[in-house]
């Protein structure tokens, strides 16, 4: 399998993911928010028509796509993995969704009214870096509505025990706030998410373990221990409390230059 073939792991992790969520929470998300959560964060962040989003980390872009089809929005979606553009690219159809590959940062040029990062923040380790770049690409009084896995940094055994550990960077929320701060955001909107996520991360586990041998004729027996076990791992922390799954909407301040 080729090192960015987001086809394979879509084909294979789709019945089990649209198992796992509740009816009509499932909008081709990869992650553990629900649509209802997705929607709540796009509103709270003045999503609606003809505001300017530039979502990063889109990957196939199946909230992205659903947020402007439910929400009327202009639609800028980037993402690293040229497949997985590709695959949201075909997906759109007729929606007025763009769409670019490319490595964040840097942002891809021009002003926005929202920048939207959905359950990808902990995979940034100059998370200063990123909003620096996010502030400069809003307008003033633009918002940025993100997740945050929140909480201190993985000790040697924990990324030992995480998959992927390389793209696994929590940050504490003070730390986070105090990065907001600097680049010219105020946090107007908190939300904890962790009980629900939780619950999700549990259901997406079994239901992946239940269709174990079809998700690994598709992508292989490693890749599928390896996702199990990071979902194990979620779980564990989320219901231990050592990471919180929080959701924000920060905005740039009036006046002041990003």
């Amino acid at each position: 399998m080729r090192q960015d073939d987001r086809g394979p792991y879509d084909r294979a992790l789709y019945p089990a993911r649209l198992a796992a969520y509740p009816a009509g929470e499932f909008v081709g998300q990869e992650s553990f928010m629900t649509a209802g959560e997705i929607r709540a964060l796009a509103v709270r962040a003045g999503i609606g028509p003809g505001v300017t989003v530039l979502d990063l980390c889109c990957g196939i872009a199946g909230p992205g796509r659903w947020l402007t089809q439910e929400l009327g929005c202009a639609y800028l979606g980037v993402d690293a993995s040229a497949s997985a553009v590709a695959i949201a690219r075909e997906r759109a159809g007729d929606l007025p969704c763009r769409f670019a590959t490319a490595q964040i940062p840097p942002l891809p040029p021009g002003s926005f009214d929202v920048v939207l990062l959905l359950e990808t923040m902990l995979a940034f380790e100059d998370k200063a870096a990123l909003v620096g770049e996010v502030a400069a690409a809003l307008r003033p009084g633009g918002r940025f509505a993100f997740t945050l896995e929140e909480g201190s940094p993985l000790t040697a055994a924990e990324r030992a025990a995480m998959p992927n550990a390389d793209t696994v960077w929590l940050t504490p929320l003070r730390e986070m706030a105090a990065c907001l701060e600097r680049a010219g955001l105020v946090v107007t909107h908190q939300e904890d998410h962790s009980a629900a996520h939780r619950a999700t991360a549990q259901a997406l586990a079994a239901a992946f373990a239940a269709d174990a041998e079809a998700i690994a004729a598709h992508i292989g027996r490693r890749a599928l221990d390896e996702l199990l076990a990071s979902h194990r791992l979620w779980i564990e922390w989320l219901d231990q409390g050592r990471v919180r799954k929080l959701a924000l909407v920060a905005e740039r301040v009036r006046g002041r230059p990003a």
